[in-house]
């Protein structure tokens, strides 16, 4: 169980987060006004800087049954029961994977719109010449540009397949989504600190090291 929702919690990830950062930059990228795009590239850093427990506690609070915005806002629009959404299983993976979205979007980008900035300009202005719109310049000049950079984090990220965050999990999770939540690094802690089963938990770690490098060999 633990091994099943660690992977499918990280394909889930791989599904929506990867694309994320690179769909931002694109956005990023069609903004021509000099502040507006610094201005929105520094909201979406700061999250990033935030630790866990800060963001975590932020979450607790937009998504509490009592004083929670969000139910506030089903409640009054749509004249629905408060929802307690952390101790219901149908929508804890998907709090998790948006939560670390909205966490790591404005950092991942970085990497894209550095490599968005290497690609020669006159390309642009080529396809212009040829009457190609944004959509087709995305396609096939942008994006060409960035493959590389793609390319490798996304060999990276394969290659973490059976590693994921323990810090997002372990302070949002309770027993009552173990089933759908408990990772290999929360069952890991559990059983190396509170267990004291350090030797079971060493070789638990040394397992996921040798899956991720045999992933990362796969992958490239």
């Amino acid at each position: 169980q633990v091994m099943r929702n660690t992977i499918y919690l990280n394909f889930l990830n791989l599904i929506w987060g990867f694309p994320a950062p690179i769909v931002f930059a694109l956005l990023l990228k069609e903004i021509t006004r000099t502040k507006l795009k610094k201005t929105i590239q520094t909201i979406s850093y700061l999250p990033y800087f935030i630790s866990w427990v800060v963001a975590a506690s932020i979450i607790t609070s937009v998504l509490s049954p009592t004083t929670g915005i969000l139910n506030k806002v089903l409640v009054s629009l749509f004249n629905i029961e408060p929802i307690y959404f952390l101790a219901k299983k149908e929508y804890f993976r998907t709090i998790i994977v948006i939560a670390d979205i909205w966490k790591g979007i404005g950092m991942g980008a970085v990497y894209y719109i550095s490599a968005i900035t290497q690609i020669d300009q006159e390309l642009y202005e080529a396809s212009k010449i040829d009457g190609a719109g944004k959509w087709r310049q995305t396609w096939h000049i942008t994006l060409p540009g960035i493959s590389g950079i793609i390319t490798v984090l996304f060999i990276l990220r394969i290659g973490s397949m059976i590693t994921i965050g323990f810090e997002n999990i372990f302070l949002l999770y309770n027993p009552v989504v173990y089933s759908v939540a408990d990772v290999i690094s929360t069952y890991t802690y559990r059983l190396g600190i509170e267990g004291a089963q350090f030797s079971l938990t060493s070789a638990i770690g040394l397992t996921q090291s040798i899956v991720n490098f045999i992933l990362v060999f796969m992958a490239n």
